[in-house]
């Protein structure tokens, strides 16, 4: 049995320093890089895949709305083909600092509002698919378990991995519960760190009125940028190795 742990990095820009990705990076296999438009710059982007590439982790985009302000989390009235154009730019500006870098990039996983609008929307969520598919049809697509974006992944022929997240709430649908509402983020170590286990081991999830929901990941995502995020990484990396979990890149 086999896991990867991805995780939203290189989001500082200019001073503004952002998560906490050097101490985060060496418990991860993954990381998804912040691509310019709702947070970082080209130095940082350059800076983080250097970092990975130290570490030896996998690489990939992390587009989102052009809302520097906002942080990529407020929802934007673009078309479809507007969608389809904004993953293409954001794909292609980190995937040249991974060609600088000498590493292939494995993945796209869109960030924020974009995500959870693929999540529910099927148009939204294919145009990203044939974003990801016009610039290198072999990156594989980050996609929400239980979600429309896995459709379109198919649909697409792309390949794909659906994830979970160690830290967020889950409805009896599968779905992520709305940050608006209380509980949505889960702060105790332990219990975010057994939830991690029940969903590699069992593959099910508790949810947020505490039934059971059968869930099926490839890949967990832990958040690098909140207040005890490293310790919380390293718990989750030390309970899967105990169970014998391999942490391992998907795309390896």
């Amino acid at each position: 049995m086999q896991i990867d742990l991805n995780c939203d990095m290189g989001e500082s820009f200019g001073t503004y320093e952002l998560g906490y990705d050097a101490q985060a990076m060496p418990f991860v296999t993954s990381i998804n890089v912040a691509c310019g438009f709702h947070a970082s710059d080209p130095d940082n982007m350059a800076k983080t895949v250097a970092l990975a590439k130290q570490h030896g982790v996998a690489v990939g985009a992390h587009p989102g709305y052009p809302d520097l302000v906002g942080f990529g989390r407020r929802s934007m009235a673009l078309t479809p083909e507007e969608v389809k154009n904004t993953v293409i730019y954001q794909i292609g500006a980190l995937e040249s600092f991974c060609r600088t870098a000498g590493i292939k990039m494995q993945h796209v996983k869109v960030h924020g509002a974009l995500y959870n609008n693929a999540e529910k929307d099927l148009t939204i969520a294919t145009a990203i698919a044939e974003a990801i598919k016009a610039v290198d049809p072999s990156l594989y697509m980050l996609c929400l378990a239980n979600s429309q974006m896995g459709v379109a992944a198919r649909n697409a022929g792309l390949p794909y991995v659906e994830e979970a997240f160690a830290d967020r709430a889950y409805t009896d649908e599968g779905s992520l519960v709305s940050r608006k509402i209380a509980g949505s983020v889960i702060h105790d170590l332990e219990l975010v760190v057994a939830r991690v286990v029940q969903m590699v081991r069992d593959k099910t999830v508790t949810s947020i009125i505490g039934n059971v929901v059968p869930i099926n990941a490839q890949t967990i995502c832990v958040h690098g940028d909140t207040p005890g995020a490293v310790a919380m990484v390293k718990a989750i990396r030390a309970a899967l190795e105990k169970e014998k979990i391999t942490l391992k890149a998907f795309g390896c």
